[in-house]
């Protein structure tokens, strides 16, 4: 409990340090929000007053200042751009978000736990080494070059999936297998790595001297034991999913926090895109805490 206690501590510092970093590299981006809002035939006196409205008119240590004591009493303030308090804005986005990062998960697991366990229980074969060629095959496909490309595929040449938008469970697919892919072929050489570590064990000799069948031994015995190592890598990258499908939602024109983040930078819309990355990271050292928690649950050692 004690541990989990400094954890749990340990994660102010850290998202108060992004936080801060943010908030003043956003202010140091080129362009003036007010002028975006209000055109560029706008008045003195009209820039001057939004801008005043908006407290843009103040030092940024006072700005700084009263970000932190609006965050210290659960308020980001209001977007420049959508007029709404800003957790409004991003609650109506994270849904998406969520729902494709816990797709891009599925399609990961379910296409390296396989690949992986079968390339290390046929070590050194031929299907060992398909298996990890297509495995750096995944790893080196950006997903701005592996998106455009599924799309020409199956949705112009083929016709069998949407082009972009949030329409139904068929435009998932898409950016979910893209988001997913680089992610499968990771966990895939992870989990070989690890079960090759466990199949040479004495226990599982045991097991298979007194009959266990080789489908159990592998399943039930060896890929538990293996499991801790590729449970770190899926806690690590199940956070970067949030912050990584940035890239993947304006391929795909996916409704989630990762666009409406590149719209606040374009907008210059501050609060916004300190609400943004303040999510991100929240959910990235979250699920890492999570991580830390399922340990115990795979392996008791990790309890003492």
């Amino acid at each position: 409990m004690n541990s989990i206690g400094r954890r749990l501590l340990l994660l102010v510092p850290t998202v108060l340090g992004v936080l801060t970093l943010v908030f003043f590299l956003v202010h140091l981006i080129p362009g003036d929000p007010v002028e975006l809002m209000l055109g560029e035939t706008a008045s003195r006196a009209d820039l001057s007053q939004l801008r005043a409205d908006l407290g843009l008119d103040r030092p940024l240590g006072e700005q700084y200042a009263r970000f932190l004591g609006g965050l210290a009493h659960g308020d980001l303030g209001r977007s420049f751009f959508y007029r709404k308090p800003v957790f409004a804005v991003i609650g109506g986005a994270l849904p998406a978000t969520a729902l494709l990062a816990a797709a891009a998960m599925a399609v990961a697991l379910l296409i390296a736990l396989p690949i992986g366990i079968i390339a290390a229980v046929r070590r050194d074969t031929l299907t060992d080494r398909m298996a990890m060629v297509g495995s750096l095959l995944g790893v080196s496909m950006p997903n701005f070059w592996l998106g455009p490309l599924l799309i020409i595929l199956f949705s112009f040449r083929l016709g069998w999936l949407p082009v972009s938008g949030k329409e139904g469970a068929a435009s998932l697919i898409l950016p979910a297998s893209t988001l997913g892919t680089a992610l499968a072929a990771i966990l895939a050489r992870m989990t070989r790595a690890s079960m090759l570590d466990v199949l040479g064990e004495d226990y599982l000799r045991t097991a298979r001297a007194k009959g266990v069948g080789p489908v159990t031994v592998v399943v039930r015995h060896a890929l538990r034991n293996a499991l801790l190592p590729v449970v770190t890598i899926v806690g690590l990258q199940f956070g970067a999913l949030l912050s990584g499908a940035v890239i993947t939602e304006n391929v795909f024109a996916w409704p989630g926090v990762g666009t409406l983040l590149i719209q606040a930078i374009t907008a210059r819309d501050y609060p916004l895109v300190q609400g943004c990355v303040l999510v991100i990271a929240l959910c990235y050292v979250f699920v890492n805490f999570l991580t830390d928690v399922l340990y115990a649950l795979i392996d008791p050692r990790v309890r003492t």
